[in-house]
C-alpha cells in the first residue's frame, strides 16, 4: 500500500486513522472493536503474534545517505475478531472524501455542533450518538457512560432534548473520552494500546456492563435494555426520559 513511500502525516477523525504519504497516497485504518496498531521497536516481538493482518517496516531515512538508514520499528495491524478494516487511497482527495462522510470529532464536539447534528432526529439519542456520520468516535461503552454523566436516558428522542441538555451531553462526551484516553481505553477482551498494554478505564465504568447492580449515585438498580440493537445500561432514577 505504502511500500517505499515517505510518511508525511497521520490524521484522525473519531475512530479513523489516515496515514498520508508525501506522494499523496494514503492508508485508512479503522480499528473496529478489537483492532490494534502495535508499534515494535528494533528486536521486539509482539506479545500476541496471532491475527496480525498487516506489517509495515518503518525506516528512518533522516541519515544523509540511505546506506546508514536504520530500521527502528515495525507497525502492525492486529485484529482478532476482524471487525476492523484497511483502505487504500490513491490521492489526497480520495482520503478527504472518506473523512467528509464522518461527523464532527467526538473528542472536540461542542454543544452547538451536537445540537445542530441531532436536534431534528426522531431517533433515540444513543442511536444518534453511535452513528459515525453524526458524531465520529463514540462507541457503545462511551455512549452509555456519557449519557449517564449528562443524566439523559439513552432511549430519549434526540429531537426532544433541549439545547441546554445537549450542551451538557457534549461536555460529558468530551470528559468521558478524555478520561478514557488517559486510562488507555477499556480492555474487555482483546484490546491493547500501541505499546501492547491493556486499558484500565474499565475500572471507572459507572453503568456499562453493570446491569442489575447498584447505581453509584443513587444506589438504585441499573437497568439493562436494548437501544439501536446494542446492549444498553442506564439508571431509571438518575437519567430522566
Amino acid at each position: 500500500m505504502l511500500e517505499g513511500q515517505r510518511l508525511a502525516s497521520i490524521d484522525r477523525r473519531g475512530k479513523q486513522l489516515i496515514l498520508r504519504a508525501v506522494s499523496g497516497r494514503a492508508i485508512g485504518i479503522h480499528l473496529g472493536m478489537t483492532g490494534q496498531c502495535l508499534v515494535l521497536r528494533a528486536g521486539e516481538q509482539p506479545r500476541q503474534s496471532d491475527h496480525i493482518h498487516m506489517r509495515w517496516q518503518l525506516v528512518d531515512d533522516s541519515a544523509a545517505d540511505h546506506v546508514n538508514a536504520q530500521t527502528p520499528a515495525e507497525l502492525l495491524f492486529r485484529d482478532p475478531r476482524r471487525f476492523g478494516e484497511l483502505r487504500a487511497f490513491a490521492t489526497p482527495a480520495e482520503a478527504d472524501v472518506y473523512l467528509a462522510r464522518l461527523g464532527p470529532d467526538a473528542l472536540h464536539i461542542s454543544g452547538e455542533a451536537l445540537y445542530d447534528a441531532v436536534h431534528g432526529s426522531s431517533r433515540a439519542i444513543k442511536a444518534a450518538l453511535l452513528d459515525q456520520a453524526v458524531l465520529a468516535g463514540v462507541g457503545n461503552i462511551y455512549a452509555d457512560e456519557a449519557l449517564f454523566a449528562a443524566q439523559i436516558r439513552p432511549s430519549a428522542k434526540a429531537r426532544g432534548l433541549s439545547r441546554v441538555r445537549l450542551q451538557a451531553l457534549a461536555a460529558s462526551i468530551r470528559g468521558t473520552l478524555e478520561r478514557a484516553v488517559a486510562a488507555g481505553g477499556s480492555t474487555l477482551r482483546d484490546y491493547l494500546d500501541a505499546d501492547g498494554n491493556a486499558g484500565t478505564f474499565l475500572t471507572q465504568h459507572r453503568v456499562y456492563g453493570r446491569g442489575g447492580q447498584p447505581c453509584v449515585v443513587c444506589s438504585g438498580v441499573l437497568r439493562q435494555t436494548q437501544v439501536a440493537q446494542r446492549t444498553t445500561v442506564h439508571c431509571p432514577a438518575c437519567q430522566r426520559a
